[in-house]
């Protein structure tokens, strides 16, 4: 019947995209390349009211993190699309940077949210090869080649030029926040220490704008009657069979490592 009235008036469409996991490039993480058509599709189909992100992630590259965000409002402003953020249990360091995107942020009173920092870890082994017998050659071009070698002892300027690497990017993100969130930020409060914040907290420190859930939220502002469609990344063939285990193996221990931070 609603193929022989086409005048008939729709009901109100919000496109979903889910956006959960560790942020890096490659096929088990958040990135761009998997996103790209996700995003494309959910703010050009269907002449969406809004368009709802998903989001759960404790962060990752600061990168991927950048060119989602900009891909993000790229589209939203192309196409003059409302983008709203609900956050799920946790949108920390990169994950906020994607949250920021939206022109409002929505979390749970349990959502963890802020984190907005740069972090480097590793490991130092440069006595464990000598206790073995095993001796480190190591030749490069350029002073800078060997730059952090985990198995070689720590330089001062190795440690000053990671700094000033974090600095930068520490920067990026403190300023891609300050340009997001404006005037709702508190003044004389330093927000960029990578704390954190639950709940309601992040209200009170301009980080979020209310608490609320994603289908209440959108039926309060469209009507009873409003459709979603979700877009998410699709499982890989070997995935589903769970054969891709192996290799994924040490993406599985950063990502666990990243979710263990905020206690999950």
């Amino acid at each position: 019947m609603l193929r022989l009235l086409p005048f008939m008036p729709s009901a109100p469409l919000v496109n979903v995209v889910r956006m959960s996991g560790m942020i890096a490039a490659g096929p088990r993480g958040l990135n761009d390349q998997t996103l790209a058509p996700l995003l494309e599709r959910a703010f050009r189909r269907g002449a969406p009211k809004a368009v709802a992100l998903v989001i759960n992630s404790p962060g990752g590259s600061p990168t991927q993190s950048s060119l989602i965000g900009a891909r993000i409002r790229r589209l939203a402003e192309e196409k003059e699309v409302p983008t709203v953020a609900f956050v799920e249990d946790v949108a920390a360091s990169g994950g906020y940077w994607l949250a920021c995107a939206a022109d409002e942020i929505f979390v749970d009173q349990n959502s963890v949210t802020g984190s907005i920092g740069v972090i480097s870890a590793g490991f130092g082994f440069p006595e464990a090869l000598g206790k073995i017998g095993v001796e480190r050659r190591v030749y490069t071009a350029g002073n800078s080649k060997s730059f952090l070698d985990p198995f070689q002892p720590e330089k001062d300027e190795d440690v000053s030029r990671l700094r000033a690497i974090q600095d930068h990017v520490h920067g990026n993100f403190i300023g891609h926040v300050k340009a997001r969130r404006g005037a709702k930020l508190p003044e004389g409060r330093d927000l960029f220490t990578g704390e954190v914040w639950v709940g309601a907290q992040a209200l009170e420190v301009g980080l979020a704008d209310a608490v609320g859930h994603l289908v209440p939220e959108m039926k309060k502002r469209y009507g009873d009657k409003v459709r979603f469609n979700v877009y998410g990344p699709k499982r890989g063939f070997l995935k589903r069979l769970g054969m891709d285990a192996l290799t994924a193996l040490p993406d599985a221990i950063e990502e666990r490592a990243l979710w263990a931070r905020y206690g999950l």
